[in-house]
């Protein structure tokens, strides 16, 4: 066995159907006296329904959150934070509103308490992406890490099949970076290995039958798994295209996730064997990028940027961007290659390894 390094965050997660019940006991446990209750517009039902349940621990609710971190959402979200005098955030939904969590306790150090709703994983992890004057910048940073983490799988019965497998995809993505990641470790390698085996298993499961208890629990573990990865070792190309084509053409997260990693995993092949190898095994295919591709098919996500909006126009723009302060990747980056990778994921095409 190689040497390695091996960092252990600082997390605590409570998992189970029925975990959010003790919400209130966490914002004890705290210290938190007026928690400021965190969503989308999407989910502020839920989040003013959360906040009439906490009764006086809730100081209100902010329900602008919008993906990809934008630091103005930030800043009038802060300035909420300010007027009704909260002293530490409950973020509900997904990664969009763990981020604003995560964005204000960069600038205030308020506890955080994350109740996730997707599969995003980044719960899990010290980054925080932000998006401002159309790029968007990623920091690593332990104030961002969230102090407790409540997974009630019940919470995601309602999680449509169209969201569910991209998000799963999404988590996914994390494993797998992590497996050729350049500070990977034995730890890691074996929850990203288990986290795209429950997640290759639920998400199917999950496309055709979303109440499926028993696949639901398994995707939200395996997301747990998956986002454990995120935030402990780096991540490589894919991920900076990702940021890249978020950021730039306000793409949707977990689809762009679920369009680019096959491609991305296909460039990389050739300069990561092992990984590939452990990932078609956690898939049960016999290849690493193409199973990847097989399974968005499978839970009916999207597999091209094109369906996602990004005009072939900006292929050299996402290009430039994506070479310009790269990650380390285990295949060095060549503009012809990474520009083929785009393309065939602008197209929908199967991988193959430019």
């Amino acid at each position: 066995m190689s040497s390695f390094v091996y960092n252990g965050l600082p997390a605590r997660v409570i998992f189970g159907f029925g975990a959010v019940r003790q919400l209130e006991a966490e914002i004890d446990r705290l210290g938190i006296k007026r928690v400021l209750v965190l969503a989308t517009r999407r989910q502020k039902i839920n989040a003013e329904r959360t906040a009439d349940l906490l009764g006086s621990k809730a100081a209100g609710v902010f329900a602008d959150a919008v993906r990809h971190t934008p630091v103005d959402v930030t800043e009038r979200a802060l300035a909420t934070v300010t007027r009704l005098g909260a002293d530490g955030t409950l973020a509900i939904g997904g990664g969009s509103t763990t981020g604003l969590g995560k964005a204000i306790a960069l600038r205030t150090d308020l506890p955080q308490i994350v109740v996730p709703t997707t599969y995003a994983g980044s719960e899990m992890t010290p980054i925080l992406g932000e998006t401002k004057d159309g790029a968007k910048t990623t920091i690593r940073n332990l104030k961002v890490l969230p102090e407790t983490v409540i997974y009630d799988a019940e919470l995601t019965l309602s999680l449509p099949p169209d969201i569910s497998g991209p998000s799963g995809i999404n988590a996914i993505a994390h494993a797998v970076e992590g497996l050729y990641a350049q500070d990977r470790n034995p730890v890691m390698s074996l929850l990203a290995e288990s986290g795209i085996r429950a997640l290759a298993m639920a998400l199917p499961v999950i496309a055709r039958a979303p109440q499926d208890r028993e696949a639901r629990i398994n995707a939200l573990y395996g997301a747990w798994l998956c986002g454990m990865c995120l935030g402990s070792v780096g991540m490589a190309l894919h991920h900076k295209l990702c940021h890249t084509l978020g950021g730039s053409f306000d793409l949707p997260h977990a689809e762009t996730h679920a369009v680019v990693l096959p491609q991305a995993v296909a460039y990389v092949a050739p300069a990561a064997p092992e990984a590939m190898v452990a990932v078609a095994r956690a898939l049960g295919a016999s290849d690493a990028a193409q199973g990847l591709y097989d399974l968005a098919g499978t839970v009916g996500a999207k597999r091209s940027l094109r369906e996602l909006g990004m005009p072939e126009s900006g292929i050299d723009k996402a290009t430039d961007l994506a070479l310009a302060n790269p990650y380390w990747n285990p295949r060095p980056l060549e503009r012809a290659g990474v520009r083929a990778v785009i393309s065939r994921a602008w197209s929908g095409e199967p991988p193959i390894a430019p």
